[in-house]
This record gives C-alpha cells, structure tokens and sequence, in this order.
C-alpha cells in the first residue's frame, strides 16, 4: 500500500483525483484497526465519503488547513484532524466548552487521545463515539469540502446510522463550529462504562441547560449508546422548558428518557439496563443546584 503525505488541500485534491480509491486517514486509531482485521472496506474511510477498494493512504496530518482550534465570532472552530491532546490543552475549549473537554478527556488512553482526532471519532459514526453527544447538544455544525467548494451540515443531520454519514465521494470533513453557550449555561457530560477507564460507552449524557436561578429556561439533552445514533430528546427538553431544576423535576423527566431512548442489548449491557442508566444520568443534574 502506498502512502502519501500531502502538505495542503490542493495537493490533496489532485491525489484524490489521480486516485479515485485512495482512503483518507486522520489519526488512524479506528481505520488501521479495521485493516488489520482485514475489514478492508471502502466505509471504513475516515472522514471522506465512499470510495472503491483502496491501493493508497492519504494522511492528513501534515495539511495545517485542517488542524487547530481557533475562537472568535460567538463561536469555536475546530479543524477536524486536530488530536483530541490538542483540544484537551486548549484553554478555550477547557473553560468555554466543558462539557466536550469531558467527553475528549474520557475517550480511550492518553496515547489514543495523542493521536486520535475529533473528526474521524465524528466520521466513524458510532454510536457509542464519546465526543458526539457533546456535539449534538452544543448544536454543532460539520463543515464538508471537495476540489469544487465547501458546504456545512448540522451535526444531529450528519450522521445517519451506525457508520453511516452524510458525505459524498470525494467529500472530505474539514472542520468542526460550535456556537458558545453563555459563560453561565450549566454544561454537564457523563459517561458509563464496564470499567473506569478506555471502556466503551454503555450509555452516556451531553446536557446543556440555560437557568435563571433555578428556573430551566431552555435544555438541550442528547445521549449516546441508546440508539443507533445520538437520541436529542426534544420532547423531554421541552417539558423542562420553565420548570424549576429540582429532584422532583428530575425524576419525572428522567422516566420520559426511558421512554424515548431505543438500546439493544449486547455485549457490554443489556437494553433493559441501558434505559435504566439513561434516565439515572439525567438525575445527575441535581449535583448543580
């Protein structure tokens, strides 16, 4: 297999048209797995759209249009082969968007997270994929570009099953832009797993709520490992609208969650359990009163 190592867009575009087949590879973590398996199939491209069985590796960590995390305007923009080590350590990430720092902070080992990028856990498409709760409930936007020009899709249009997206041949994902809540929005992110540490998720919580006192005046619920993609739980979200964040509200909304989320049973937790947890970690809420 040939590797190529383009150092811009440009350089990319004209591989990708001189080789039709190529994969795209960002950090690597999920697509190398794959092919040492010998799951050698064109939907385990990271962050391109479908293709034929590939003959190269097209790397995009040397391409610097695609890395970094830069803040302005009312929103963060984050290239999607930016590590996740990088966002860790950015201190607008940290003290603007907690509730992703969490989620980077808790996938896999340091040395996964050194590697891994926050645009191939999005094009991976799994539905235990850590960082994407966060994104849903933060009203994320993707942004997709080809050799022709660019296009943005929100984040919960983006991802149409398990390993399933939006992107077109030839599509690659850019960047990531997430509007900034308001400096005083409770921004909570929790996760459950078999174990403490590099588990895959059984279920997890992104919530962001907007209060006046204890008043909810807006929410924003989106869970992870419940369905075949993130759930949005909009009917529970707006039943808090208005209501007091108290354990009584908590309690009620936390039932609706049950009744909304659509787990399997595998492996790693029984769908019985999944639903039990998904509304247990909405009751964490109450930790913020």
């Amino acid at each position: 297999m040939i590797v190529h190592l383009p150092r811009s867009l440009s350089e990319l575009w004209s591989l990708l048209a001189e080789a039709p087949g190529a994969r795209v590879m960002a950090g690597g973590t999920d697509l190398l797995v794959r092919l040492r398996a010998g799951l050698d199939r064109a939907d385990a491209t990271e962050m391109t759209g479908k293709a034929d069985a590939a003959t190269a590796l097209c790397c995009l960590e040397r391409i610097p249009e695609l890395r970094g995390v830069d803040c302005g305007k009312g929103q963060l923009r984050i290239g999607a082969a930016t590590p996740l080590t990088t966002i860790l350590e950015n201190q607008d990430v940290a003290t603007r968007l907690p509730m992703l720092h969490a989620a980077c902070r808790c996938l896999g080992s340091p040395l996964i997270r050194h590697q891994a990028t926050l645009g191939g856990n999005i094009c991976t498409a799994s539905p235990a994929g850590d960082t994407l709760p966060a994104l849903y409930a933060l009203g994320a936007e993707v942004e997709l570009a080809t050799s022709n020009g660019t296009r943005r899709l929100p984040m919960d249009g983006f991802i149409t099953g398990p390993g399933r997206t939006l992107l077109q041949p030839a599509e690659l994902l850019t960047a990531v832009r997430i509007p900034l809540p308001a400096p005083n929005a409770l921004q909570h992110y929790e996760k459950v797993g078999k174990r403490r540490a590099l588990a895959i998720s059984v279920a997890s919580l992104a919530a962001l709520l907007r209060l006046e006192g204890q008043r909810i005046t807006e929410a924003r619920l989106a869970l992870g490992s419940v369905a075949p993609t993130v759930v949005r739980c909009t009917q529970v979200e707006h039943w808090l609208a208005g209501r007091t964040l108290d354990a009584e509200t908590l309690h009620h909304a936390a039932g609706m969650v049950r009744e909304v989320v659509r787990p399997i049973t595998d492996v790693r937790a029984t769908a019985t359990y999944r639903r039990i947890v998904a509304g247990n970690l909405l009751l964490r809420l109450g930790g913020h009163q």
